[in-house]
């Protein structure tokens, strides 16, 4: 080769790696999402957190909405595996009544204190759940109810998949994004 077109190589390198690191720079201190998000919280609405844990140490109770006996407890079983914190384990109850959802994979309710970790939970059923979210609701603990369309909960590789598809945590009705 010649110098001529060493030194032009060289050049055209020393760019490309100036304009990476110009980018990651920019990038890394932009502030304009942390104003807008404030801008956008209105009175009377509930600040909520959209992060998602980076560990699945997240607070659960498992309910049982089905007819099969021991499905919380296999269910619960598989949660702790994946290293959540399971508080109860127990059948589905409205009024004292057992109470059977055969029409639905899960269902995840949650309050203001864990819409990211219920947005995490939620793609351990392949994005199949459905999502009640209580606005009045003051704890950091989620309620898993397993229903009759449950077959199994995904493996780690699937959540991180599910999550790709399942894309950023949204505000529920009520609510404002919390400043970090």
């Amino acid at each position: 080769m010649h110098m001529t077109r060493i030194r032009a190589l060289a050049v055209v390198g020393t760019l490309a790696v100036a304009a990476v690191v110009l980018v990651v720079i920019t990038l890394s201190k932009d502030t304009q999402n942390s104003g807008a998000a404030a801008e956008q919280c209105k009175p009377g609405h509930v600040p909520v957190s959209l992060t998602m844990p980076d560990e699945p140490a997240v607070n659960i109770n498992v309910y049982n909405a089905t007819q099969t006996q021991g499905l919380g407890a296999s269910v619960a079983a598989d949660f702790r595996n994946r290293k959540f914190n399971v508080a109860k384990v127990e059948g589905e109850k409205v009024n004292g009544q057992d109470t059977y959802h055969p029409d639905v994979v899960a269902i995840i309710r949650y309050g203001p204190k864990t819409v990211g970790a219920a947005h995490l939970v939620r793609a351990y059923f392949l994005t199949d759940a459905r999502m009640q979210f209580d606005l009045k609701r003051d704890d950091d603990v989620i309620d898993v109810v397993i229903g009759g369309k449950y077959k199994t909960l995904a493996t780690p590789t699937e959540m991180r998949q599910a999550v790709a598809l399942l894309g950023h945590p949204t505000l529920p009705p009520g609510t404002c994004e919390k400043p970090e």
